[in-house]
């Protein structure tokens, strides 16, 4: 029970010395929740109050099921985009916002009971399927979008458009045409530009919270409702009740495809979180239980008119940097967002929407990885440009899309390793123990008659022919080498096409008269080459344990003398 109910296992161990530490975090976590909450919200094309909602519900559902003390779950800046591409078709552009809500809470359902099921199923290497230059490039793609997305917003207007170039036009056009609001472009640098300083000079201090007080007290001393600038106005008031969502069964498809890409993504982001975290506090991070504490997390919300959430790198320092201890932290805010719906609704009625406009935008900033990018192609071209695929993917496809291209392209990236792996030959090297890649050692010296041949990878139906073209030209060398020699320690496996193709691959060097012979090939890997009846073809005195035996047997058949790369063998 403890170890499918982690917050359990908290409540028998709470020490009483955590609690002030835990009721601080959670005040100041609250100022950063709201706010964050309500422009996420809005980011995912949802009433601002659902964020709320989301909030409370998914704190208390990780605090039960999460195995993290310290992780804090909320709306994301990441998800919101992958939400609005989710519901906006479902729902119309000028759709019903109670039927946009059903329709974010049922993802969310289908969020929280995909990760359930893969948790149960100890599927937590899912997160893999998202490589680090794909993730950056993703990454850096969902900051484009969203901070294009909401440029309209902090200079006071609206866009109708359907994808990036068509928002970017359209924002464009609207500046040029003179739809600029003065006071909302004003208000809105103007926190965005508090919110980047604080974070960057004086990161203690509650940034987004500055950033809205000072909003709110400038819209009611200058009355910026008058001057043309949206706010947020009252919310409803009250806790939201146990619901259902109501869709229909033709929603479902696109509400499933939009669920698994958001359960990805937030699994991912959840992983290198809990990851980071846990290192500094000396945890182990159980990532089967963290995908059943994000499913609950996302359950919950759904059930009571939330989205979906995913783990939040910001406000866990947050909590961290302010004493947090435990989930009661988390339990806290939500306890302190319920009551502030309840009691005082109206109290941020006068925060203007350029002000969640620069919220929103601050967060995605911090979304993109420029040093990453930059490192990526200082150290390997190959993996920049398959960061910059996902980042287009991302910013001209569409977020749902891109995040397809980013797992093809992760999944591609290890296929081709795997299809064109690293081979060489081996030499030997005076002062130096073993055999050496001659790429690295070029004056390694070889033996007459013998070829020292390694393959870097599993043989299989993609890369079996890469092999034995490879082989064939060892074998044409001049002089015809008598022995080739596979250094197999990295051949972890060989399937039926690359059993078929080494068959095919003895008959025509032996009828060369050269052997092909392994050297530390693993006991699984030649139980198969009996198991697909090769026993004849590669008998046992075809294979040996260790290359220095290969190499001595060879030597006693011939006679063999090592000479230099500039000798005459």
């Amino acid at each position: 029970m403890t170890a499918v109910v982690p917050g359990v296992v908290t409540l028998r161990t709470y020490q009483r010395r955590w609690l002030a530490k835990d009721l601080v975090a959670g005040l100041v976590l609250t100022a950063l929740l709201v706010p964050q909450g309500m422009a996420y919200a809005e980011l995912a094309g949802l009433p601002a109050v659902t964020g709320l909602y989301t909030s409370i519900l998914c704190l208390i559902g990780y605090a039960v099921f999460g195995p993290s003390r310290i992780l804090v779950l909320g709306p994301d800046s990441a998800l919101g985009p992958m939400i609005a591409a989710t519901i906006l078709p479902l729902a119309g552009a000028n759709g019903d916002p109670a039927r946009a809500v059903a329709l974010a809470s049922m993802l969310a359902i289908l969020v929280g009971a995909i990760m359930i099921l893969a948790g149960v199923a100890k599927l937590g290497l899912i997160a893999d399927l998202l490589s680090k230059p794909t993730r950056i490039g993703y990454m850096n793609g969902l900051a484009v979008t969203i901070v294009l997305g909401q440029l309209p917003k902090l200079f006071g207007f609206s866009v109708d458009g359907d994808g990036l170039i068509a928002e970017l036009v359209g924002f464009v056009q609207g500046v040029a045409n003179g739809e600029t609001v003065t006071a909302a472009l004003a208000i809105g640098v103007a926190g965005l530009v508090a919110i980047l300083v604080l974070q960057r000079w004086l990161p203690k201090i509650p940034a987004v919270l500055v950033a809205v007080v000072l909003s709110i007290v400038a819209a009611a001393v200058f009355d910026l409702a008058a001057r043309g600038v949206k706010l947020v106005g009252v919310l409803p008031q009250g806790f939201p009740p146990f619901t259902i969502p109501d869709v229909s069964l033709s929603d479902l498809p696109l509400l499933v495809g939009g669920a698994l890409g958001i359960a990805l993504v937030a699994l991912t982001d959840t992983i290198s979180t809990a990851s980071a975290f846990a290192a500094r506090r000396g945890e182990e991070v159980r990532a089967n239980q963290e995908m059943i504490g994000i499913g609950a997390a996302n359950v919950a919300a759904g059930l009571f008119q939330g989205f979906p959430v995913s783990t939040s790198g910001s406000r866990t320092a947050v909590a961290e940097q302010s004493g947090a201890k435990t989930q009661l932290t988390g339990l806290v805010g939500a306890v302190l967002i319920t009551l502030m719906l309840l009691l005082l609704p109206g109290l941020l009625q006068d925060l203007p929407q350029p002000t969640l406009a620069a919220v929103v935008i601050a967060a995605a900033l911090s979304l993109a990885d420029i040093k990453g990018t930059a490192r990526l192609y200082r150290q390997r071209r190959v993996e920049f440009s398959i960061s910059i695929a996902a980042f287009l993917g991302v910013a001209l496809l569409g977020v749902l899309p891109g995040i397809a291209v980013a797992v093809a392209l992760s999944i591609l990236n290890v296929f081709r390793r795997a299809w064109w792996p690293y081979q060489t030959r081996l030499g030997l090297v005076d002062g130096m123990h073993g055999y050496h890649d001659v790429t690295s050692y070029p004056q390694a010296q070889q033996l007459d008659g013998l070829v020292l041949y390694r393959f870097d990878a599993p043989l299989f139906f993609a890369n079996a022919r890469t092999f034995r073209d490879e082989v064939r030209k060892l074998a044409d060398g001049n002089p015809r080498p008598r022995w080739i020699v596979v250094a197999a320690e990295p051949i972890t496996d060989i399937d039926t096409t690359a059993a078929d193709v080494l068959e095919e691959l003895n008959t025509a060097l032996t009828n060369r008269g050269v052997s092909l012979v392994f050297a530390e090939l693993k006991d699984p890997v030649r139980t198969k080459l009996e198991h697909y009846e090769l026993d004849e073809p590669f008998p046992r005195d075809r294979f040996f344990p260790t290359l220095g035996g290969a190499v001595q047997a060879f030597r006693t058949e011939s006679g063999g003398q090592w000479h230099s790369p500039s000798s005459n063998a």
